[in-house]
């Protein structure tokens, strides 16, 4: 069984601002399945969450079980509705696939990795805290301003190019603002790619889709 979340903001003044990129990814990975005329997710308040329980139909494999949720209690307590996700379904912190905007990628690209530190995200931050591990997968959605913006400050930490966020100003207002005119092309371009990266995921398996989605 997986548990794939999605982070973000429950409320109608959340609903496209860049802090829930995760929400969209999700909801967009939905809207694939036949029965997305009914809506999938359901209010679960004893786990936080809406939650919605699929079969997944590799071509060449079994079926798989998925969990798709996405909490409901604000970003920075996103930790208490995937713990309660994880102890109830059963599911391991490997088989947990949490979807959620990152900073310190620009806008449009994306990266697959296992583990590793929350890099100042307060969602993952949450969820590290309350699983008591980092070992769970994570998709990261850019949201950080690209070269054209702003002339970026790009720097090395290993082979990945992180944007200075002195740059970006104000970080709160900054996250919990809709994309620009601008940016909510690559945005959206990012949700398909999300999507298919999921997919293949699935199909195939995460290591197959680091090689071949994540950004270069």
């Amino acid at each position: 069984m997986i548990l794939i979340v999605g982070l973000g903001n429950p409320g109608e003044q959340y609903e496209n601002t860049r802090h829930n990129l995760g929400f969209m990814a999700v909801q967009r990975f939905l809207d694939t399945f036949e029965t997305a005329r009914q809506n999938l997710l359901t209010k679960n308040d004893k786990l936080k969450s809406l939650v919605a329980q699929i079969e997944w139909q590799p071509k060449n494999s079994k079926a798989k079980r998925l969990i798709v949720a996405l909490p409901q209690t604000y970003m920075n307590n996103s930790g208490m509705a995937v713990s309660l996700l994880a102890n109830y379904y059963k599911i391991d912190p490997s088989d947990i696939w949490i979807i959620h905007d990152e900073l310190d990628l620009p806008i449009g690209s994306m990266r697959i990795r296992f583990g590793g530190a929350a890099a100042g995200h307060h969602g993952v931050e949450s969820i590290i805290e309350d699983l008591g591990t980092d070992k769970f997968w994570r998709f990261r959605l850019g949201i950080g301003l690209s070269h054209h913006h702003i002339g970026r400050e790009v720097r090395e930490r290993g082979k990945e190019e992180v944007i200075s966020r002195q740059k970006l100003g104000n970080l709160d207002h900054y996250v919990l603002t809709p994309f620009s005119e601008e940016d909510h092309g690559k945005a959206r371009e990012l949700l398909k790619h999300t999507v298919s990266a999921l997919q293949y995921a699935l199909e195939k398996d995460l290591e197959a889709a680091m090689n071949r989605y994540n950004t270069k």
